[in-house]
């Protein structure tokens, strides 16, 4: 990790399926991680659903401009910001770039994050578990923190989970323990939020092709991905993007501490 999407045979699929509708009309969001994955499908099916974007990265610069330009198409707008967020000051300048670029911020999304195979997890180095939580923990707390000054009454927060966080991953017990930080996270501030107005969901994928998978895990688990769960194979970023169009969106008005499952049909706690 980082790992690239213009390098993935085969490409994942971002594209959304059906016209817009305006569901997102003169909003603007902020996603994390929004260059590649699932955040590129979330960045597209927002503006093509009406709202401008700003999208925060590690270092991924090729895979963010080619994310930008797929929002142009959509005849939206998109602003770049670069910088690892698991620092606080770098959450707080994505803010502040969001402001001065769209003046609003009505929608954020917490999706970026690292993930790698604990291989042997007696030896993990705590330089990594540190990183991961930085990554994975800290910047979705950092990142709301700058943002909740300038969430007003309507305005909602989404975190991305996993099935991991649910059912658990004896391969990915740090990114699975940091996903269900993400989770506890959502409930909580649901929950400290209600009274103004701004709600809090996640969303749990399961096995999606995204630039994870290559990027860290070994060629033959590759090639058998996704074929475990009852639909037998992985979904596409297409198909999680929509569950964060609904919770952003009036569709899901009445959703705060709670999580969508698009993960194949694996049967999980809610």
């Amino acid at each position: 990790m980082p790992a690239n999407e213009h390098e993935m045979t085969p490409a994942p699929d971002y594209a959304p399926r059906h016209p817009g509708s305006g569901k997102l009309d003169g909003k603007v969001a902020l996603i994390t991680g929004g260059d590649s994955g699932i955040g590129r499908a979330i960045s597209v099916l927002f503006a093509r659903e009406g709202a401008r974007v700003a999208i925060a990265y590690l270092e991924e610069d090729r895979d963010a401009e080619d994310t930008r330009k797929l929002v142009e198409d959509e005849g939206s707008e998109a602003v770049l910001i670069r910088g690892d967020l698991g620092v606080k000051k770098n959450c707080e300048a994505a803010v502040a770039k969001t402001i001065e670029a769209f003046g609003q911020l009505d929608i954020l999304i917490n999706n970026a994050a690292q993930q790698w195979i604990d291989k042997d997890f007696e030896s993990l180095e705590e330089d990594m578990i540190r990183q991961m939580i930085g990554s994975n923990i800290l910047a979705y707390m950092f990142m709301t923190q700058a943002a909740l000054p300038h969430l007003k009454e309507g305005a909602s927060i989404i975190n991305t989970s996993s099935v991991n966080a649910f059912a658990g991953n004896a391969a990915l017990v740090t990114y699975s323990m940091t996903r269900g930080a993400s989770l506890a996270f959502s409930r909580s501030m649901a929950s400290n939020l209600a009274e103004k107005g701004i709600r809090v969901n996640a969303v749990a994928p399961g096995p999606i092709w995204t630039p994870f998978i290559p990027g860290t895990m070994p060629a033959d688990k590759v090639e058998g991905f996704g074929s475990g769960v009852p639909l037998g194979r992985p979904g596409q970023p297409w198909e999680v993007a929509t569950s964060y169009l609904f919770l952003a969106s009036s569709d899901g008005s009445y959703f705060t501490g709670q999580t969508l499952h698009p993960n194949g049909g694996k049967v999980v706690g809610a």
